[in-house]
């Protein structure tokens, strides 16, 4: 956990600028799916906030509900309170609070909170099943926990399998993939380890997240954020030489192959009474 916190720090104002952008389809829909079901909540917890992205969605769609958000890394979580400093102001921040603290030990009383919602944040927590018990024992009896995670997937990106290739071809290091090993595997599982934590009437189903880079936006998101310190350890002329090449490899792909594809899984479920 402690790695993770770490990992988090050091791209958190990056994740705003280049990740958030492309989960926010995938955050939306969430937000549309539970409220039928959630009404009016009052106080809404936001399971690893992290830039704050679900969290200020929520405030916007319930004006009279509070949250309170968790996460392991302070970065995020700064990032985070600029961000509803700037979208709420002075009065409305008082509407979103952060504690830093995992999803496996959230620092609040029994029953207190009418919702739980997180977003692509139970893959990556040590203990998925003590993670969903603590949401629901936070929550109200009838409270509803609602998320969206990613599926297990062997598709490769196009442009990622380029960037790959170049650097084999540069003679430069490989990439060190951390993975997400907590993955769910399929839709039955995400439903059937929800039921086995407690909740009720869960319902759970694939969806897909799709996003199309443009040629520099994909070199800025790599040598910016997604390989930040491949790209700053490299000499300067190195540096060039790869994303030279990168640009004149990825004007080869068409616009479906610079179309980032991968399935998610939307679930949620009633705490038990």
């Amino acid at each position: 956990m402690t790695n993770q916190a770490e990992r988090f720090d050091r791209f958190a104002s990056g994740y705003a600028r280049y990740w958030a952008p492309v989960l926010a389809p995938a955050v939306r829909q969430l937000l549309d799916e539970v409220e039928p079901r959630a009404g009016r909540p009052d106080r809404i917890l936001d399971v690893g906030t992290g830039t704050g992205q679900l969290a200020l969605g929520a405030l916007e769609r319930w004006p009279s509900a509070t949250v309170a958000g968790v996460d392991v890394s302070n970065g995020m979580a700064a990032v985070a309170r600029a961000e509803a400093d700037r979208i709420l102001g002075r009065r409305g921040r008082r509407r979103f609070s952060i504690e830093i603290a995992p999803a496996d030990a959230v620092p609040f009383e029994d029953a207190r909170f009418d919702l739980a919602i997180s977003s692509f944040v139970y893959q990556l927590v040590p203990n998925r099943g003590r993670a969903y018990r603590e949401a629901r024992r936070v929550l109200r009896p009838g409270g509803i926990l609602a998320f969206v995670s990613w599926l297990e997937e062997d598709r490769v990106f196009r442009p990622d399998r380029l960037f790959d290739e170049i650097l084999e071809r540069l003679d430069i290091e490989p990439r060190v993939f951390d993975g997400r090993p907590g993955d769910l595997p399929s839709v039955a599982r995400a439903a059937g380890e929800l039921r086995h934590a407690g909740f009720a009437g869960v319902d759970a189903h694939a969806g897909t997240i799709e996003h199309r880079f443009g040629i520099d936006d994909y070199v800025e998101f790599m040598a910016d954020f997604d390989e930040e310190t491949l790209f700053d350890e490299l000499d300067p002329a190195l540096r060039v030489r790869l994303e030279t090449t990168l640009r004149d490899e990825l004007a080869r792909l068409t616009p479906d192959e610079l179309t980032m594809r991968f399935p998610i899984v939307f679930v949620m479920g009633r705490r038990s009474r």
